[in-house]
């Protein structure tokens, strides 16, 4: 294991796509933190943990314990997935390895598309979830939710985002949260909302 020299805090994800949306929701609240000092579970070499648990919470704790345990900083991690109405809350989290093949996303895009092909606008009501989690080294633990609501557009649009932001709708809007710049996804999604609601907790962890 080898932690960057000023590294104080980890991020449990090898998405890169996660690391910098992440730093980006951070940085605002945290401006004394240099961005340096915040890296991904791929910076340290960290190996990826089993996800079994059965809710977004369980597994956002057990990557950030993993992590934890692995570098000696405080680790935080995100489960995050899509919700559909229709499908009694599936994919869930399974979201990433819906199709068979885990983060997929043009595969996992065209089989849930496929399953709701006869479903009506008005029942095509899902919504994104995310658990986020600070575990310490020490053993301190929190875990803060947040939820993207919307509905399902009948193919995908838009090129920004990741996994399934090319097919959900945000409440109120008319736009795919792929067709959303950065900023204004950051402003309303899940993984925004979360992050925002464990800052005064990493203010805590990391001293300011």
């Amino acid at each position: 294991m080898s932690v960057p020299a000023g590294a104080r805090l980890v991020l449990a994800t090898h998405n890169a796509h996660k690391v910098g949306e992440l730093r980006a929701i951070l940085a605002p609240a945290l401006p004394a933190l240099d961005p340096a000092a915040v890296v991904g579970a791929r910076d340290v070499g960290a190996p990826e943990p089993v996800e079994d648990g059965v809710t977004f919470a369980e597994n956002a704790l057990l990557k950030a314990r993993a992590l934890a345990a692995f570098t000696g900083l405080p680790a935080v991690a995100d489960d995050s997935g899509l919700a559909v109405d229709v499908l009694g809350g599936a994919p869930g989290i399974f979201s990433a390895r819906w199709s068979g093949r885990h983060g997929d996303d043009a595969a996992n895009l065209a089989l849930l598309l496929a399953q709701l092909g006869d479903v009506r606008p008005e029942h095509r009501g899902a919504r994104f979830v995310c658990a986020a989690a600070i575990v310490t080294p020490d053993g301190f633990e929190h875990v803060e939710q947040g939820a993207l609501f919307g509905t399902l557009a009948t193919e995908p649009r838009g090129t920004n985002g990741f996994g399934y932001d090319p097919v959900l709708v945000p409440a109120g809007g008319s736009r795919t949260c792929a067709e959303l710049d950065p900023q204004e996804k950051n402003a309303i999604s899940h993984r925004g909302q979360a992050f925002r609601a464990l800052v005064p907790t990493l203010v805590r962890v990391l001293g300011g």
